[in-house]
């Protein structure tokens, strides 16, 4: 795969690895081949482990310039790639699993909300949504993914604050799940991994989709009718 990302299938699990050799930025030509990885993935009836192959982050977030600069439709087509990455992942028929050792800023907060299981590593980094601090108004449709992962504890911190928060804080807002020492972070995603492939597949994607049928639509309705965020 181009783009920086890089996609493996053994055993019934795809691994789809995001490195750009830097920080993982999210452009709109990296969000497009994550979503063939996703396809792909679905065609070989595969879980997911979605993870970084840079050490101290997952993603640095959206390629900020288009937004920033207002340029209307850098920033459609910008947004719509996530969107597209965003349903993707929410809509695939078999687990998928989030595996995040370092910062995950949006874009890259919202995989993590779009995964089934989202495994952090325990270390000094950052997740969340710091749109509002930058200057970016928190788009609609990542407004509708928030509500329905985030703790309605931390919503408001998260979102309309752009506060940022460190792994534990990450778990207790609904970022992650749980968290692992580095060195057990292989091991812990294999263990996951054998315990999702126990499941009864047909099963867990008629309740997944069931289930989320409300934040699908949702996500899609924002995006078709305000897919560009005010302020």
């Amino acid at each position: 795969m181009a783009a920086g990302i890089s996609y493996s299938h053994k055993d019934g699990l795809s691994t789809i690895t995001i490195d750009d050799g830097k920080v993982n930025v999210m452009t709109t030509n990296l969000l497009d081949e994550l979503c063939c990885s996703i396809a792909q993935a679905r065609e070989d009836k595969a879980m997911i482990l979605l993870r970084s192959g840079r050490e101290k982050v997952f993603s640095a977030g959206f390629d900020v310039k288009p937004l920033a600069s207002r340029d209307a439709e850098a920033s459609r087509a910008l947004l719509q790639a996530g969107v597209d990455a965003i349903l993707a992942l929410l809509e695939h028929p078999y687990p998928v699993i989030g595996l995040c050792s370092g910062h995950a800023y949006p874009m890259g907060a919202f995989l993590l909300l779009a995964a089934d299981v989202r495994i952090g590593v325990a270390g000094d980094y950052q997740v969340g949504m710091n749109e509002v601090a930058i200057g970016i108004a928190v788009p609609d449709f990542a407004l509708e993914l928030a509500g329905y992962r985030l703790a309605p504890t931390w919503f408001h911190r998260a979102v309309a604050l752009g506060q940022m928060l460190d792994p534990q804080e990450a778990v207790e807002a609904g970022f992650l799940d749980l968290l692992v020492a580095l060195e057990q972070a292989e091991a812990a995603a294999g263990q996951v991994s054998k315990q999702l492939a126990r499941l009864d597949m047909a099963a867990h994607a008629s309740t997944k989709q069931r289930m989320r049928a409300g934040v699908v639509e949702a996500i899609r309705k924002a995006a078709r009718e305000r897919l560009l965020p005010t302020g």
